[in-house]
């Protein structure tokens, strides 16, 4: 039986947490506009959403990147330690931002293209259209869908989508304890698993690749809250530096930790598409609207190598001896499979899904590291990849047949030669990913190779390099395709009026080009921002 009073003394007994709303500026400032973004929908009129919600998106997330900058040598916890602001968190969470907004320009694009369907007035008329489905609860190839497509509408539910993921990215890696890392594993996730379901075209393969995107991270996520039970009942807290301080004194039993951490990796190994959690890569990359798979190669990216580290720095570094050997192997295999599947393919976004794939094991290896140059690496390795990887799918939306984007590769040939501007801003971004000299990719891989040296690691970066070379072949392979082979008839075209993202490419090549060049200053702040607050 509960007494009258119970609840007020158990109230009483339970301190308020102290709460720094300053260190937690940046996420709130994205979770305020996603909250009103949701408000825009309901009670602002159709024709004015979209302007609102590009001002009130781009606004927040520019704050929020503002407000990063102006916590830079903060460190603390809050929310009675459930977030922790460190340089590690700063530097993540300013490398989301960046490319967050980049990726908002691509979610803001309303190109011109002719309807599919005679419209009403006249039919073939230009339509300003956007990625994402007029009507996404209309069956594909339903009348409903028809009437919506001919008709030329847009929805703009997709920017608090967005924002919700942003925000869930932003204190994904903030997470100072279990619970609230699976809070912002979900809080990224489900947004995500709407909106790769809405392309405008090929709607059933958008469908289906939300539906596997869907069902196996809700099969990751349920590994990832068996980790945190295990891991609760070993160390008998989620906190972080409370597991720490038991795997340190030894308390309970050490197999208990290690399937609890195992369990744990796969949630975090599947949301950085690592192998063998990465069959949902290729799938999700090709099926979702162009924009949203941009956002998720670069940002998501970033947050979930962050909570890895955290994880692997802060919680469990004392049974480094146990996980270093699985990351070895499951990076050595990463950096493989990635590569020579990306041989074979003939679609321009399953190859560059499985590029993303090598990518990740090529980051691990500064993750296997163990040492604060392998953090440093890693960091400045996150932030070029994905500025690179938001340029490249930028273009990839901009070569469009009648029927949508080009995604077959064979239809790319002779491209540079059409559009030499194109083409070369679309080689320099294939040469950084392969890690050539003098672009960011060639430093990036440099600094991780380096650090997985230093760290004893050489059997890991003479694959690494293996990869690599097997990578530059299909890099080089779509680059002679454009610039020496003959155009197809009827050849795709370029979409010349994607204001917005003609700006989001320009801007990912000057960094790309910059960063080969002169890497010190990015370089320099993931050298400062190195080490976890334990």
């Amino acid at each position: 039986m509960i007494l009258p009073d119970s609840g007020a003394a158990l109230a009483q007994s339970l301190p308020a947490p102290d709460i720094d709303y300053g260190m937690l500026a940046p996420m709130l400032f994205v979770f305020a506009a996603a909250v009103l973004g949701v408000l825009v929908e309901a009670f602002v009129p159709s024709r004015a959403r979209y302007v609102t919600h590009v001002v009130l998106s781009l606004g927040a997330l520019i704050a929020a990147l503002v407000a990063v900058v102006l916590l830079i040598g903060t460190r603390g916890w809050t929310v009675g330690g459930a977030v922790v602001i460190d340089g590690v968190t700063l530097f993540l969470q300013g490398s989301i931002l960046v490319v967050s907004v980049l990726s908002i320009g691509l979610v803001a694009e309303r190109g011109v293209e002719t309807a599919p369907l005679p419209v009403p007035d006249g039919g073939g008329a230009p339509l300003r259209t956007d990625a994402f489905a007029p009507q996404a609860a209309a069956l594909p190839g339903s009348v409903a869908e028809r009437e919506a497509t001919a008709a030329g509408i847009t929805r703009t539910e997709v920017f608090p989508l967005a924002l919700f993921a942003i925000g869930g990215m932003l204190l994904f890696p903030a997470s100072g304890d279990l619970l609230t890392m699976f809070v912002a594993l979900e809080v990224l996730s489900l947004p995500l698993y709407l909106l790769c379901g809405l392309a405008r075209r090929r709607r059933l393969l958008s469908q289906e690749a939300a539906l596997k995107y869907f069902l196996l991270g809700a099969f990751s996520s349920a590994f990832f809250v068996y980790g945190i039970a295990l891991l609760y009942g070993y160390a008998g807290t989620v906190q972080l530096p409370g597991i720490a301080y038991a795997v340190t004194a030894g308390i309970g039993d050490e197999t208990v930790a290690l399937i609890g951490v195992g369990l744990l990796s796969v949630g975090l190994l599947f949301k950085i598409g690592a192998v063998p959690f990465h069959s949902w890569t290729p799938d999700v990359y090709q099926g979702a609207p162009t924009p949203i798979t941009a956002f998720m190669a670069a940002a998501t990216k970033i947050a979930a190598f962050g909570a890895l580290m955290r994880v692997l720095y802060v919680a469990v570094p004392g049974l480094s001896d146990d996980w270093r050997p699985i990351l070895w192997a499951v990076a050595i295999a990463t950096m493989l499979v990635g590569a020579v599947l990306a041989v074979t393919q003939t679609d321009v976004k399953r190859m560059l899904a499985y590029s993303a794939i090598s990518h990740t094991g090529f980051v691990l290896t500064g993750v296997v590291a163990s040492n604060a140059v392998g953090v440093a690496a890693t960091l400045f390795y996150l932030f070029v990849y994905a500025v690179g990887a938001v340029g490249v799918f930028a273009v990839v939306s901009l070569v469009r047949d009648p029927d949508g984007e080009a995604w077959d590769l064979s239809r790319w040939a002779g491209l540079g030669r059409r559009y030499p501007a194109l083409g070369a801003v679309f080689a320099l971004f294939l040469l950084s990913l392969a890690g050539i000299p003098l672009t960011s990719g060639f430093i990036a891989k440099f600094a991780v190779f380096g650090a997985a040296v230093a760290g004893g690691a050489v059997p890991l970066v003479i694959v690494g390099v293996l990869a690599s070379a097997i990578a530059a072949y299909f890099y080089v392979k779509v680059i002679v395709l454009m610039f020496f082979n003959d155009p197809p008839e009827s050849p795709p075209e370029f979409a010349a009026t994607s204001t917005s993202t003609g700006a989001v490419v320009a801007f990912a090549a000057v960094i790309t080009v910059l960063l080969g060049i002169m890497p010190s200053p990015v370089l320099s702040l993931a050298e400062q921002a190195v080490g976890f607050l334990q």
